[in-house]
């Protein structure tokens, strides 16, 4: 299995609007992606414009198939307006 970490800066304000289009695509990810095994948004205690995604892939392929879904790029490209810089992303390796 492989995991990400994906650390994402919204612009100050921008937490709500950013929530409703990650929201829909967790669904939808959720929904299409039978490789996901887990999705889910979290909101740094420390910093309300810090977000972390954190993801789970049964294997290489479903993390590239995710990559190249028509709802990830669409999606993806609506949150970018709210980002306030490039999400920093740790790929994780599974121990057991």
């Amino acid at each position: 299995m492989i995991g990400i970490v994906a650390t994402l800066k919204v612009q100050e304000g921008k937490g709500p609007d950013f929530e409703a289009v990650f929201l829909e695509l967790a669904g939808k990810v959720r929904a299409n992606e039978p490789g996901n095994v887990f999705y889910q948004l979290t909101k740094s205690r420390a910093d309300a414009d810090t977000y972390k995604v954190l993801e789970l892939y049964k294997d290489q392929d479903a993390l590239s198939a995710h990559g190249q879904t028509d709802h990830f790029k669409d999606l993806g490209r609506k949150m970018g307006a709210f980002l306030a810089g490039r999400p920093d992303v740790e790929y994780l390796d599974a121990v057991v």
